[in-house]
């Protein structure tokens, strides 16, 4: 039988990392799977400039690699694999990976969240090098260009506006005649003289080999085609928690985001969530690091009180 571990972390990005530093330095030796993408969705990314710490920016990489070796500094465990389910209906909790059963007083998710994606080839090719999921994290890169949005809800329109405080024109991109956002971000949308739309159509290719240099838009009701010229394309079609191994032994929303009940805990005690696995608002690095600091304590807490 395994040993049982006094706290196992479920992912490796600013919240997971984050917790392990905090566990570590009080002794508990806490064992962190990382995962298929070690390092979260930073990994994806290419200059970070709004991590306090860093006034220069930093690789989100590079940001990550530090996060890690600071917790293994005092003694965190990382394994490098990916759970593939939980039984967190009996003491001790279960942790299954492809190659391994871990068994843990506590158990720590933060899985993250992974942004929709469009499918296309270019999208991946470009990724991080003119197409982005996160306008508040790389929008200052684009001042002065212009740059589409993909989407029709809430996270579409508040990236478009964002976006105005950088490029000259924001082109949004919607597959339908008409958008899901609400009436007050349609309102300040549509009175932005830097913020175009683009109706019944979507994006079918992305131009250019090292940075995006214009978009193929197809519109839905005809099939006609026509290039935007852009140099950035930020997608906003929504996240996907990842959370789907979990359904059935803790408490999701109807959007699959874990529920919290006491602070960081879920509704199982000793399993906690810490993240873009619970928070679709922020869903930025430094709130999932602060997500990720609050269930480190909470776990302490927990354990001393067995």
């Amino acid at each position: 039988m395994p040993d049982v571990r006094k706290v196992v972390i479920l992912g490796a990005g600013p919240a997971g990392l984050t917790a392990a530093l905090y566990l570590a330095r009080a002794s508990l030796n806490p064992l962190v799977i990382t995962g298929d993408l070690p390092g979260g969705q930073l990994m994806l990314t290419s200059m970070v400039e709004n991590f306090p710490g860093f006034p220069e920016g930093i690789l989100g990489p590079e940001l990550m690699d530090l996060f890690k070796r600071q917790a293994e500094r005092f003694g965190a465990q990382l394994v490098y694999d990916r759970v593939s389910k939980v039984d967190f209906r009996r003491r001790p909790f279960k942790i299954y990976t492809e190659g391994s059963v871990f068994e843990a007083e506590a158990v720590i998710i933060a899985t993250g969240a992974s942004a929709r994606r469009l499918g296309l080839e270019g999208e991946k090719r470009l990724m991080g090098r003119g197409v982005s999921f996160c306008a508040t994290c790389d929008g200052a890169f684009f001042k002065g260009k212009e740059v589409a949005v993909v989407g029709g809800g809430d996270s579409a329109l508040e990236e478009a506006l964002f976006l105005t405080k950088f490029a000259n024109k924001v082109t949004v991109i919607h597959r339908r005649d008409r958008l899901r956002a609400s009436p007050i971000l349609q309102q300040r949308a549509f009175s932005n003289l830097k913020i175009s739309f683009k109706w019944n159509s979507v994006v079918v290719d992305i131009l250019g080999e090292k940075s995006v240099e214009g978009l193929v838009v197809e519109d839905v009701k005809n099939g006609l085609k026509e290039v935007l010229n852009t140099q950035g394309l930020f997608v906003a079609i929504g996240h996907e928690p990842n959370t789907e191994i979990f359904r059935g032994q803790i408490e999701l929303d109807e959007k699959g985001y874990i529920m919290l009940k006491k602070g960081s805990m879920t509704n199982v005690e000793g399993v906690f969530a810490a993240g873009d696995v619970h928070d679709h608002r922020y869903r930025q690095a430094i709130t999932a690091a602060g997500f990720g600091c609050m269930a480190a304590l909470d776990v302490e807490r927990y354990l001393g009180l067995r």
